[in-house]
């Protein structure tokens, strides 16, 4: 949730963990909007009214750059905020005051349209990419050559692929990898990987080392 209103995101957060739903809060949306390319979210709930940049644009470029359902959550109720909140990507629009109640009810069907939309579509990822990844077959492919990788390469490659032109941590790879126990050899994997997707190993052009930062994978 991007709400800079302490004392009302407050009352939210606690009210959804009754229902199971956990919110992870931010009062400054360029905190907000970074986080999103750092954790995986099922959902944002977004206010317009934010310190810096107005709501509007924030979910434009969420909507850009993420595939992630947005509820607009706001006290400016005039129906052309309302229409161009919808026209540009939002998928619902609660203007306050409501009752967190009907936050929740939103939330739920949002997510059930969400989840019916995702199962429509082609399980392909970067189709109009070098690199293909089809999460069906659990393969990847390079141009029209299916790559040869072990399950731990795969989803390693898989999670680049996803996160296609993003800096990417070493911390964060190990946490979404958790179960492949890489901390002791994910350079290790990353070179392999190397040689069997780039032209040169040594002088990589998709998968990039970013000194102090992590990794870039690009095609």
């Amino acid at each position: 949730m991007i709400e800079d209103d302490a004392e009302l995101a407050s009352i939210l957060i606690d009210y959804l963990k009754e229902y199971n739903i956990e919110i992870d809060n931010f009062e400054d949306p360029f905190t907000g909007l970074g986080m999103l390319s750092l954790k995986k979210y099922d959902l944002l709930i977004l206010d317009l009214t934010l310190p810096g940049i107005d709501g509007l644009d924030v979910c434009k470029e969420v909507v850009s750059k993420y595939d992630i359902p947005i509820i607009i959550s706001s006290a400016r109720s005039s129906l052309a905020d309302k229409v161009t909140s919808l026209e540009i990507g939002a998928d619902d629009y609660l203007p306050k005051p409501y009752d967190p109640r009907e936050l929740e009810v939103r939330i739920r069907a949002v997510l059930r349209r969400y989840d019916k939309k995702i199962d429509k579509k082609e399980t392909s990822v970067g189709a109009d990419s070098l690199f293909v990844l089809d999460e069906d077959k659990k393969e990847i492919k390079k141009g029209d050559e299916v790559l040869n990788l072990t399950a731990a390469e795969y989803a390693i490659l898989s999670f680049f692929i996803k996160k296609r032109g993003f800096i990417i941590s070493r911390e964060e790879l190990l946490n979404n990898l958790e179960e492949y126990n890489l901390d002791g050899s994910l350079a290790v994997m990353i070179n392999r990987i190397r040689k069997k997707i780039e032209n040169d190993p040594k002088n990589p052009e998709f998968l990039q080392t970013i000194r102090g930062m992590g990794y870039k994978f690009s095609d």
